[in-house]
């Protein structure tokens, strides 16, 4: 049965409780009765799990506003009682539950823990909702027609956009088109350098302050590499596209790498870091990459600036359709998670 054809509550289990993790509980934990409300979903977490703790258990629901406060203390989450394993694997192999919220940090190298997670959930008919981009991104299409197989759901907006709805708008609310390609600019940190180039500050300026304003890790080279939109550029491929790409498929060169004469032209605010997708008609060619590069004044991606991030898609019958918005952030992150999390409990 569809979880969200239930009328009791959905039962969750959340695997993960960094910054993500702990946002997400924290607003259905002081918000339940707004969204009980406005979309008639309610939720009973029944189980928790980190690196650290393990997985802990509870068939009638445990206090999201207890858990938060242990995290808060740095207590671990087994102090809450209920069933405990070492191991979120070994707990959803151990429980039910009717939704994986699948929010952990996963290696880019086997997308791994998140992908062992995940496939145990929807092998056990759980929907699944992630935040965590290289399960995704390495095994997207395999794991949407495994829920498709197992009639269940799989949803991962935050992983591209953050909040912005890119991949609902263009799987659902564009079902039936026919995709054709797309443009994108996928990382607010690298378009947020650039923006501050444009400004006047060299690279090196631009990147210490993306660093102070918590845009980039004090190792970068996940955005400026190019790694993270690649990973983006993977997910849109395997979740729109139907077509999954291994990371040698995709041509990488991030800002890091931009020529002399390229920061010139970035100091002008003609330079993005942009991620194309294009396939040939007959299903065989891909050309997919990430680079920067030149965008012209009348170009959709040329008014992208700061954190924000776009996607120019094209499909037949409708043509070109835009979608930007905000794409860094824990907060935008989370509502990437909640409206997932909500579109699977709310009642049809």
């Amino acid at each position: 049965m569809n979880p969200a054809s239930k009328s009791s509550p959905l039962r969750v289990a959340l695997v993960g409780f960094g910054t993500v993790g702990r946002w997400l509980a924290r607003v259905v934990a002081t918000n339940s009765g707004s969204l009980e409300k406005r979309y008639g979903a309610t939720f009973s977490f029944v189980g928790i799990g980190n690196a650290t703790d393990g997985y802990i258990h509870d068939e009638d629901g445990l206090d999201l506003g207890a858990a938060l406060d242990l995290a808060d203390q740095g207590a671990p989450l087994r102090d809450l009682g209920g069933d405990h394993w070492e191991t979120a694997v070994e707990g959803l192999r151990a429980t039910d539950a009717d939704a994986l919220v699948e929010v952990t940090a996963s290696g880019a190298d086997d997308g791994q823990p998140g992908l062992t997670h995940i496939r145990e959930a929807l092998e056990r008919d759980m929907a699944v909702v992630t935040s965590n981009k290289w399960p995704v991104a390495l095994a997207g299409a395999d794991l949407a027609a495994l829920a498709r197989a197992r009639q269940t759901a799989f949803r991962a907006e935050a992983t591209v956009l953050s909040g912005t709805p890119v991949l609902s708008t263009l799987r659902d609310g564009l079902a039936g088109a026919r995709p054709l390609g797309l443009r994108g600019v996928l990382n607010a940190t690298a378009n947020f350098i650039l923006t501050a180039m444009a400004a006047g500050e060299s690279y090196e300026a631009a990147l210490a302050g993306a660093q102070r304003a918590g845009l980039a890790e004090r190792d970068p080279r996940a955005d400026v590499d190019g790694h993270d939109s690649v990973a983006k550029l993977m997910i849109l491929s395997a979740l729109v596209f139907g077509r999954q790409l291994s990371v040698d498929e995709v041509d990488r060169r991030g800002i890091s790498a931009l020529t002399e004469a390229e920061r010139v032209q970035a100091r002008a605010g003609a330079i993005r870091e942009l991620a194309t997708l294009e396939f040939e008609e007959d299903g065989g060619g891909v050309i997919a990459g990430v680079a920067p590069a030149v965008v012209e004044p009348g170009d959709r991606l040329a008014g992208v600036r700061g954190t924000e991030n776009a996607v120019v898609y094209r499909a037949d019958p409708i043509g070109e359709l835009t979608v930007c918005g905000p794409g860094a952030g824990i907060e935008l992150a989370g509502q990437g998670v909640l409206s997932d999390l909500v579109a699977v409990a709310r009642p049809r």
